[in-house]
């Protein structure tokens, strides 16, 4: 079965909790754990936060584009900006690294991607934007109760 959906949405701090809402409703389908679903909706905010606040500088006239699709038991999820893009990925992606210490930001959003998925991916080009591509695996063998 593969199932996708696509959805834009205005580059603003409030849409980074229907973008968690809308990825959890639409992997609900492949009967997520807890820790599954958490993981999903936590990268969803980290790499929509992302958008808005390095990619946008919180400029919000702009648009952040989530796709995902579903083949089986994969995911395959991107969110992409058309913002000022990352100079320096192999920096950006460091643990703690961030382009807004003033803004008393942690650093761990690449991390936190890194740690939940499967596979991330970055493509990045100065003034054109960024784009994430994430992969995860969620198990499809669950213990039936007798």
């Amino acid at each position: 079965m593969r199932n996708s959906m696509e959805l834009s949405f205005t580059s603003i701090s409030e849409n980074e909790s229907f973008a968690r809402v809308t990825i959890a409703a639409f992997v609900a389908q492949l009967d997520p754990t807890m820790e599954e679903l958490t993981e999903i909706k936590t990268v969803v905010s980290e790499a929509v936060t992302n958008a808005i606040i390095h990619g946008y500088n919180n400029d919000d006239s702009q648009r952040i584009l989530m796709t995902c699709s579903i083949d089986e038991n994969k995911v395959e999820l991107t969110i992409e900006d058309h913002g000022i893009g990352i100079d320096n990925i192999d920096e950006a992606i460091q643990p703690l690294y961030t382009s807004k210490p003033e803004l008393e930001r942690s650093g761990m959003g690449f991390t936190i991607m890194d740690n939940f998925m499967d596979n991330v991916e970055i493509e990045s080009k100065l003034g054109e934007g960024t784009k994430i591509c994430l992969i995860k695996y969620f198990n499809k063998s669950k213990t039936l109760c007798n």
